[in-house]
């Protein structure tokens, strides 16, 4: 998906520590970890959603 490389990543989390302190960064990952799961959690819902609107629509043409 990415290309990016562990330089890339090291040069990112040193760029953040300096940025926002060694306090912050663990209320950013909870934070990071809180968005990624509800963006799961909603694309799963949509995922599930679809499917039963695809199984309705070929019930009604059977």
């Amino acid at each position: 998906m990415f290309n990016i490389g562990w330089t890339e990543v090291i040069l990112v989390l040193g760029v953040g520590l300096l940025i926002f302190g060694p306090k912050k960064i663990p209320e950013l990952g909870q934070a990071l970890g809180k968005t990624l799961r509800i963006v799961k959690d909603e694309l799963n819902t949509t995922d599930v959603e679809e499917t039963a609107y695809i199984e309705e629509e070929d019930e009604e043409r059977a």
